[in-house]
């Protein structure tokens, strides 16, 4: 079993590699069971082509929803996306925000946040920025983030009640959140849940669906509501990495099922969460 540590690690190597490779390399799509998906985080991307502020180049395809779309974001706020990537979501919401807002991104890979800043600088933005760091210790201060998103990353934080802390920490008072990610009813066939590829895409760090939930509400978000819910197929050629004929049967005929999900919570008061004591 690895450490929390060696789990970061093999996130930011495998992000590395994503961000270093050429568009046209990276792209790669799903055509359903038995078709021609070649990675497993490609498999779970939404079309983002209809938002404004959409911009290709900032799109790898590695999120799971839109959470940005459903994020409430208004004229003058102060955004966060944690775990940017190239910037993609952080585009989408300085197009909502205007120029009187602020778009943070957070991201824990160097090389993502060099391709992203590349990416602001082409498009002129000087209300976008981006910091490396932790989600489970985001470089921000206190109180400062009218909204925070996330698309397909909290998933692959160990410590997600941390980083569910962290949230509502750098949230205002008045503050709320529109995170996308991958979760589980069921059980994962071992296979699954040790490949480090799997991982990287969010399905074999995918915690069950109820306890998702209970970890966003521990953290004292009030007013949570799930704003969509969409089942996953793992096509055959990606599972053919990892099981035997028969585990795929075995999997496929079982209960367990792959939901992506876009949660939305309120910080709802000025109070503390209850784990930090301060209520």
């Amino acid at each position: 079993m690895e450490t929390n540590e060696q789990i970061k690690e093999m996130v930011k190597q495998k992000y590395s590699e994503i961000a270093l490779q050429d568009k046209e390399t990276n792209a790669s799509s799903c055509c359903g069971a038995g078709g021609c998906s070649t990675e497993v985080y490609n498999i779970m991307s939404e079309e983002y082509d209809e938002l404004n502020g959409y911009n290709p180049d900032a799109d790898l395809g590695l999120g799971c929803g839109l959470p940005t779309n459903f994020a409430k974001i208004k004229k003058g706020d102060t955004v966060v996306d944690l775990g940017s990537g190239a910037g993609n979501d952080c585009f989408i919401a300085r197009a909502e925000t205007g120029e009187t807002g602020k778009v943070i991104g957070i991201d824990f890979t160097e090389a993502m946040i060099d391709k992203a800043r590349n990416n602001a600088e082409k498009l002129g933005f000087n209300n976008v920025e981006f910091r490396q760091g932790d989600i489970e210790k985001i470089p921000m201060t206190a109180n400062v983030a009218d909204v925070v998103v996330s698309n397909c990353v909290m998933n692959l934080v160990p410590d997600k009640p941390k980083a569910f802390a962290e949230v509502y920490r750098i949230l205002k008072p008045t503050g709320h959140f529109s995170i996308s990610d991958i979760v589980l009813v069921g059980e994962l066939p071992e296979k699954i849940k040790t490949a480090a590829e799997m991982y990287a895409g969010c399905v074999a760090s995918a915690i069950q669906k109820d306890d998702y939930m209970k970890i966003i509400k521990d953290s004292g978000f009030k007013n949570l509501t799930l704003q969509k819910e969409k089942a996953i197929v793992v096509p055959d050629d990606i599972l053919k990495n990892y099981l035997n004929d028969e585990e795929i049967e075995q999997y496929k005929n079982s209960e367990t099922r792959i939901y992506s999900i876009t949660v939305y919570g309120e910080k709802g008061d000025a109070c503390c969460s209850p784990s930090s004591g301060c209520c």
